[in-house]
C-alpha cells in the first residue's frame, strides 16, 4: 500500500491520468485525504522534464482536477451538511480531521481555500467545510479557481525547472521530496503545538 503511494510508482504504473485522478481525488472526495499531493504532483514535472510526461498536458490536468476536486467536495458539504460532524470515527476518517479543517477554516477565512490547497489533509476537507457553511458557491469557485491554479501549475513546474536546471536530479528527488512533505506539514504541526499548549494552559489555571 505504502509501496503504490510512492509517487514515483505511480507515475510509472499509471501515467498522466493517474496523476490526475489522484490530485482530483485528494482535492475533495471524502476518502482522498492520504493521498499525495504536493510530493506527486513535485515529481511528476521532474518526471515531465526527463520526457516521462508532457508538462503542459500535466500542469492543465492538474489544475483543472484540483478545481473539479474542489467543487465535488463543495458540493458534498452542501448536501450533508453539518450531519458530517456525526459521522463516526472509521479506518479512514476520523472526526479529528474535521475539527482541525473547521479551526482553521475559522482563522484564515476564505483565503483559506487558497492556503489550505498546501496542507495534506486540510485540503480534503476544507471545501467540503465550505459547502456545509454559508459561503456562496460564486464566491467560493473564485478562490478555488486561484488556489487550483496556483498549487495545480506551481509545483509541476518547480518540479520541471527542478529536472531541467540539476544535473541527475532523480539523486536529489527524495530528499528534496521529504522536505516538501516536512513544509507542508509545519501549518498542521503549529496548530497542533497551538492546540496543546491552550489545553494545558487551562489545566493550568483550573483550580486543583
Amino acid at each position: 500500500m505504502l509501496e503504490f503511494l510512492n509517487p514515483q510508482t505511480i507515475i510509472q504504473t499509471l501515467g498522466l491520468a493517474g496523476v490526475v485522478a489522484i490530485i482530483f481525488a485528494e482535492s475533495g472526495l471524502f476518502f482522498g485525504f492520504f493521498l499525495p499531493g504536493d510530493s506527486l504532483l513535485f515529481t511528476a514535472g521532474v518526471a515531465a522534464a526527463a520526457g516521462l510526461l508532457n508538462i503542459w498536458w500535466l500542469v492543465l490536468g492538474a489544475i483543472v482536477a484540483a478545481i473539479l476536486g474542489d467543487s465535488v467536495g463543495y458540493a458534498f458539504g452542501r448536501r450533508v451538511g453539518s450531519k458530517i460532524f456525526s459521522r463516526p470515527d472509521s479506518r479512514f476518517f476520523k472526526k479529528k480531521y474535521l475539527e482541525q479543517t473547521k479551526e482553521f477554516y475559522s482563522k484564515h477565512g476564505k483565503q483559506a481555500i487558497i492556503l489550505a490547497r498546501f496542507v495534506p489533509v486540510v485540503r480534503t476537507f476544507t471545501p467540503i467545510l465550505a459547502g456545509v457553511g454559508t459561503m456562496p458557491y460564486r464566491q467560493f469557485v473564485l478562490y478555488n479557481i486561484v488556489g487550483g491554479v496556483i498549487w495545480g501549475g506551481g509545483l509541476p513546474i518547480l518540479g520541471y525547472f527542478f529536472g531541467q536546471l540539476i544535473p541527475n536530479p532523480d539523486r536529489y528527488l527524495l530528499p528534496v521530496v521529504v522536505v516538501i512533505i516536512i513544509i507542508s506539514f509545519i501549518p498542521v504541526f503549529r496548530h497542533a503545538l497551538s492546540r496543546y499548549n491552550k489545553k494545558d494552559e487551562r489545566s493550568f489555571h483550573q483550580p486543583q
